[in-house]
């Protein structure tokens, strides 16, 4: 048994700690077959990240979980891994590359490969030491990568077979593109931002008529793509015109006027230029009306050979070029400023051009309304943490449009087919095309999300039955934030349900995302952004831990305060000394007695009681990961109630010369921080581990110890009766802060309940009332006026010249009545004076006259207490 430190140095309990826990394969599954298995699974982090406190939050309630299952007896298991997070990665080996003067199609797509991946690696392994800062208690004996084979495999399989059954498909839809990455997106990739912008009122000369339709666009640059324009067959001032021709104020090109219900009666100019490879809705209208779809851009966002002059411009600069050639032309009737919501890159922050293109999809309806069928059945549903997000999970799901799966990369997943050289025929298959020198394979890869949806089950080597995968799946316990709901939770589900015909978790907790103190979204742009290595380095990774747990409600944003990581600091400091106060006050031969087989003290019965009440707390809430409020019961009974009263109260016991009374204090005291220590080791792993490696009589690690169970033979009622001894001595404690007594202060007094009943006190209570607060218990009520104070269930009653010198009391009283005095007759003679009334400011009167009022009010008071003290 080593040592406890004399002071709580964070640092210094930290290093090397998580390395010894590796070592010793504390958290490596399978090594207990007896236990109910119980497996966590979180979205695998993006490789190219770095920690950030959303990092922290996820990773430290992932860990809370997992911790705490096994203390509960489970077999845990907790698979790391990394996704290969293909857009992002290759913007940084681009740009890696771009810093040696060569891009990736300098050096082709294998070396390019091998440049990811040795960039992989080295950040992979930043992760790592991440994790360890933390404190993540993942196995690493099964670590996963996106990329790695078995994954790979897996990958070919779900896409092999999703096309074989028709639910994955390649056509030409209008998709959401990325001209900086140049690749597809996903509508979920895509985050709206309101931005300003314009309205363009354009006016289009008819074909042969002095007349002029009026168009608004708010994008002018996609105008060399338009193929007619479009009004309401309803719409009486335009009907003469369909089937006529107006001239596009672009390029003078003419555009047939057709009709369509599309366009809404009495909105804009009614009438509505139609650009099908630029806009989604006007792709339907063109495959309603059999229309061309003319692209007028590149895929880099510049402008293509059919906009003549303005080839090879950027689409935004093409517009302002645009607009002001029209203004030229005389054909701008006006520009409306307006603030709209525009489609960015979550990945590059560029704005998505609505682009036509060739791409992969899933058919997604089938697949969602497979998951919606099984989410009516309580005994297949998902459920939700909290319930209210299982609601936005259906409505997504409800609502859900096929999913554009293909991304112009080369890191990621390259899709598994083929097309032959001659007939452009397409082979999709698990292998190659035996005859491969007839076919080229497709050059793209497949959205990150596509692998990372497979993650639950894929991770314990399906499609195989493995025996991680018979044991550990379905898994229990997901934990992502709100902003992923649709990322990853939507896509496991339907994933998982139509590949293991099984939900891929049980429960998912959903929790917020950490904001700054303002209540702000934390950004390069705003400067509030908080590293959280930063605070670890100040106040320790379990200060950082306690502060996130205790402040973490489900589904629900939480601030980043420094002054509560502070209080968290303070907290554990706290922990320290209570647990050196133990460990220097326990016999060098100790050996803890049971606490069933102990003649316990008031004070030990009552902290007892107090204890099984926090666990019985405690342990549901965190079952249903209610984390914040659990641990700040914890944080109460063991600042206010193990460490602001038991250890002063056994003080008392462990200085004095009754051994037999010592030893039994001394096994309290051992067991309780002993039980205090494994339920806070889940929120604060480093300190409660260093704590236990000191502690006599333990076996193993803290980690894999067992939860507390209650203290058998408490009473409420013995608990209550020590309630109120806490509350009389508290008051106490505050009548002499009252009355400028030093704490030493000896009283008298007599203390009743709330029917005026003396309440009588045993031995052991006198003793201790005698002992903390220097009471000497009355048996009679005093007479006169006493000092009367309400405590829980009663009243104590204190002699008023215990608490004040009556002569002095009096003289005081005295020179306050005389000063008094003086005051009301100024007060009475200025009111009285004509002049001043006729004169002041009724401001100044109404003062004068409220200061009279007080006056009179304290001076009845001076009499009467003169009158009390006689």
């Amino acid at each position: 048994m080593k040592e406890l430190n004399t002071k709580y140095e964070h640092k210094k309990i930290e290093a090397g700690k998580y390395q010894q826990w590796l070592d010793a394969g504390y958290f490596k599954a399978g090594i207990h077959p007896d236990r109910i298995p119980f497996t966590l699974v979180i979205p695998p982090p993006n490789v190219t990240g770095a920690l950030h406190l959303g990092h922290a939050l996820d990773n430290t309630l992932e860990d809370m979980v997992c911790r705490y299952k096994r203390l509960r007896g489970y077999d845990v298991l907790w698979v790391p891994g990394m996704d290969h997070a293909g857009i992002a990665t290759q913007a940084k080996v681009d740009a890696l590359l771009k810093e040696q003067g060569i891009s990736r199609f300098d050096i082709g797509r294998e070396a390019f490969l091998e440049h990811a991946w040795a960039w992989k690696h080295e950040y992979a392994q930043r992760i790592r030491e991440q994790w360890a800062k933390l404190g993540l208690s993942v196995d690493y004996t099964r670590e996963r990568f996106t990329l790695d084979e078995g994954l790979n495999e897996a990958v070919r399989k779900v896409f092999v077979d999703l096309y074989n059954e028709g639910l994955i498909y390649q056509g030409e839809r209008i998709i959401n593109w990325d001209v900086q990455a140049k690749t597809a997106l996903s509508n979920i990739e895509v985050i709206h931002k309101e931005i300003e912008g314009s309205f363009y009122y354009f006016r289009y000369p008819v074909v042969g008529e002095d007349r002029q339709l009026l168009v608004a666009t708010t994008r002018p640059e996609t105008m060399f793509g338009d193929v007619c324009v479009v009004v309401n067959p309803n719409d009486e001032r335009y009907q003469d015109l369909i089937g006529k021709y107006v001239i596009n104020p672009a390029n003078d090109q003419p555009l047939v006027v057709i009709a369509d219900e599309y366009v809404e009666l009495g909105f804009g100019t009614g009438a509505m230029k139609c650009t099908p490879a630029h806009d989604p809705n006007d792709f339907a209208l063109a495959e309603k009306h059999h229309l061309d779809k003319i692209l007028c851009m590149h895929p880099d966002g510049t402008m293509n050979e059919i906009c003549g002059k303005y080839e090879g411009m950027d689409r935004f600069a093409c517009r302002e070029a645009l607009v002001e050639d029209i203004k030229a032309k005389g054909l701008c009737e006006k520009i409306e400023k307006h603030v709209h919501p525009v489609g960015h890159s979550e990945r590059t922050d560029t704005i998505i051009e609505p682009y036509l293109s060739k791409q992969w999809f899933v058919k997604m309806k089938p697949l969602a309304q497979d998951v919606l069928d099984h989410q009516a059945d309580p005994k297949s549903k998902i459920d939700f943490f909290p319930s209210r997000f299982e609601h936005i999970f259906a409505q997504w799901l409800e609502n859900i449009e096929d999913w554009c799966i293909s991304r112009q990369l080369w890191w990621g997943h390259r899709i598994p087919a083929w097309y032959h050289k001659q007939t452009g025929e397409i082979y999709v298959g698990m292998d190659e095309p035996k005859d491969i020198e007839n076919y080229i394979q497709d050059e793209d890869v497949l959205d990150t999300w596509f692998s990372s949806a497979l993650w639950p089950f894929t991770t314990l080597g399906w499609p195989e039955k493995t025996a991680d995968y018979q044991r550990y799946y379905p898994t229990d316990t997901m934990v992502t934030g709100y902003d992923i709901i649709f990322f990853w939770v939507a896509r496991m589900a339907f994933q998982a349900r139509h590949f293991t015909k099984d939900r891929p978790f049980k429960e998912v907790l959903i929790h917020g995302l950490i904001r700054d103190e303002k209540g702000r979204k934390m950004s390069k742009s705003l400067g509030n952004g908080v590293d959280p290595l930063d605070v670890i380095d100040k106040y320790g990774v379990d200060a950082l831990r306690f502060f996130i747990t205790t402040n973490s409600t489900p589904g629900q944003d939480m601030r980043y305060i420094e002054e509560k990581v502070e209080a968290a600091w303070n907290f554990l400091n706290k922990i320290f000394n209570a647990a050196r106060f133990v460990l220097i006050n326990l016999p060098k031969d100790f050996k803890p007695l049971p606490i069933s087989n102990l003649k316990l003290a008031k004070a030990d019965k009552w902290i007892l009681y107090r204890f099984n009440e926090m666990l019985a707390n405690i342990t549901p809430n965190l079952d249903k990961y209610e984390f914040a409020l659990a641990g700040n019961a914890v944080k109460q009974f063991v600042w206010d109630e193990f460490c602001s009263w038991y250890i002063d109260l056994s003080k008392a016991t462990l200085y004095g010369k009754d051994e037999e009374a010592k030893a039994v204090t001394c096994s309290v005291l051992y067991t309780l921080l002993k039980d205090i220590v494994k339920i806070l080791h889940p929120y604060v792993p480093f300190i409660t581990e260093e704590i236990w490696s000191c502690l006599p009589e333990t076996d193993g690690a803290c980690c894999i110890s067992s939860w507390p169970v209650s203290y058998p033979d408490t009473s409420k009622k013995e608990a209550d009766q020590m309630d109120r001894m806490i509350s009389l001595i508290t008051t106490l404690r505050e009548i002499k802060v009252d009355y400028n007594l030093k704490p030493g202060s000896a009283l008298s007094g007599y203390v009743s309940d709330e029917n005026d009943r003396m309440i009588p006190f045993d031995h052991e209570e006198t003793l201790i009332l005698e002992r903390m607060s220097k009471l000497s218990l009355l048996s009679n009520k005093p007479q006169g006026e006493p000092i009367v104070r309400v405590i829980l269930g009663g009243f104590i009653v204190i002699p008023a010249d215990e608490l004040v010198d009556l002569k002095q009391e009096r003289a005081k009283l005295n020179e306050q009545k005389e000063a008094l005095e003086k005051e009301l007759k100024r007060s009475e003679a200025m009111l009285n004076n004509q002049s001043f009334l006729s004169k002041a400011p009724e401001a100044k009167i109404a003062e004068e006259k409220e200061k009279a009022e007080t006056y009179k009010q304290q001076y009845a008071l001076v009499l009467e207490q003169i009158e009390k003290l006689g």
